[in-house]
């Protein structure tokens, strides 16, 4: 891989696709396809006008269009927070012999047909013309470079769940289930959780749709602002565990769904452990403390990272609403119960909000975090090994590759370091 690229001149540069004027999406590649997310600022259909969230299904060698997943913005009572104006699909997909499986802005889970509609409208969904027009409009006409929905979960009304923001969920693939964040949060007052009782954490089945299980630890009445980390999966003393981050700032493992379950539906997730991220943290009347930089509940945004046996949370105060302090936490995850005394390996303070995912490479740990700084550390001892100031907030990941550190920024620029304890 590169170690350095130049838009400007084409150094490194095979090929570049119109992404429109607003994206947080993630590339996705897979199966020869590259998925990403886009809004609607540069249409790549004039028969769709004005604000549309879209996915993205490029050519890997070419970066050519093959489709479009095109969705009107979800408005109730015109609010905007239940969809972000402008910004592009944020979930990214998760790709799987041929079939697409990725969260809308509408909150919509979906399977797609990775061809599109070049081999025909597969189905069992077959309204597509209708689901990429605003409400009461028209339905148009499907064409090639439309996206094929094979079957649709809508979250809000079947979970049910209370929209934030844009939807930003990761799905996680175990044989015939999808593990997702349900997304649940608060209203536009954000003082006031709407779904008290939605899930936090999600499992459908990849086939079909149906909803196999859910958690019922009951998070959402205490999620600060929304539930944004998606679950990961591993075994633990041959245990398969997921592990899954509450709105409330709690880690949570539970016992994977056997593949042959056949009871009612949906499932209780059985509780393995959990881990409350900040303990000292308020944990009565928690949206009092909105707009406290001081004081406040802690949330957790990135993916939990399993590594030699440990697990690795960044985590902290809200980014818009709570406090600047933030951590990353290395945790046991061999434990029962509640674990929080008794888990936490070593914990270490960010300079500022975080909502990277960890990467990790030969013991060596990198992230970034929203005080402009990216981090190498001793993956086993918490130990820092240097630190490097970038000129905007990380809302991104570091990824590493070909013994490389990739990061950007949100003012833009883009750093690549040698991937060693040494700077």
């Amino acid at each position: 891989m590169p170690a350095s690229f130049n838009p400007e001149t084409g150094e490194n540069i095979k090929w570049t696709a119109d992404l429109g004027s607003k994206n947080y999406s993630s590339p996705i590649v897979a199966e020869g396809c590259v998925f990403i997310g886009a809004n609607n600022a540069s249409p790549r259909d004039p028969r769709h006008e004005g604000d549309r969230a879209i996915l993205l299904c490029l050519e890997e060698q070419t970066g050519r269009l093959r489709w479009q997943l095109v969705c009107p913005r979800l408005r109730w009572d015109n609010d905007i927070y239940l969809d972000w104006p402008q910004i592009g699909m944020c979930s990214p997909p998760t790709v799987e012999n041929g079939y697409v499986y990725v969260v809308t802005n509408r909150f919509e889970v979906v399977c797609l047909d990775i061809d599109g509609m070049a081999d025909g409208n597969d189905g069992p969904f077959v309204d597509e013309g209708r689901h990429m027009v605003p409400e009461g409009d028209p339905p148009l006409d499907v064409t090639p470079i439309d996206a094929d929905i094979v079957w649709l979960f809508d979250l809000p009304s079947q979970a049910p769940m209370w929209p934030h923001d844009g939807a930003h969920i990761a799905i996680l693939i175990d044989g015939n289930y999808l593990y997702l964040n349900s997304g649940n949060g608060v209203d536009n007052t954000h003082k006031t959780i709407r779904r008290p009782e939605a899930p936090g954490l999600i499992v459908l089945d990849k086939r079909t749709g149906e909803y196999v299980a859910r958690d019922y630890e009951q998070t959402a009445p205490d999620t600060f602002h929304s539930t944004w980390s998606p679950p990961a999966m591993a075994e633990v003393n041959g245990v398969k565990q997921v592990f899954f981050c509450g709105g409330n700032g709690v880690v949570y493992s539970f016992r994977a769904l056997p593949q042959d379950y056949a009871g009612p539906r949906p499932a209780k997730l059985e509780l393995l452990w959990k881990f409350d991220f900040d303990p000292s943290a308020p944990k009565e009347d928690i949206h009092s403390y909105l707009r406290n930089r001081r004081e406040s509940p802690s949330n957790i945004l990135s993916a939990p990272v399993f590594y030699d046996n440990r697990l690795y949370v960044t985590g902290g105060g809200d980014i818009w609403w709570g406090k600047e302090q933030a951590w990353l936490k290395c945790i046991d995850p061999t434990g029962e119960g509640d674990v929080t005394d008794s888990a936490l390996l070593w914990s270490y303070e960010l300079s500022k909000h975080c909502c990277s995912t960890v990467a990790i490479r030969d013991d060596l740990l990198f992230v970034a975090d929203c005080g402009r700084l990216v981090h190498c550390l001793d993956a086993n001892t918490g130990k820092p090994y240097w630190t490097h100031e970038m000129r905007g907030d990380a809302w991104g990941s570091t990824l590493v590759a070909d013994g490389k550190v990739y990061v950007g920024s949100r003012r833009g620029d883009f750093w690549i370091f040698q991937a060693s304890k040494e700077k």
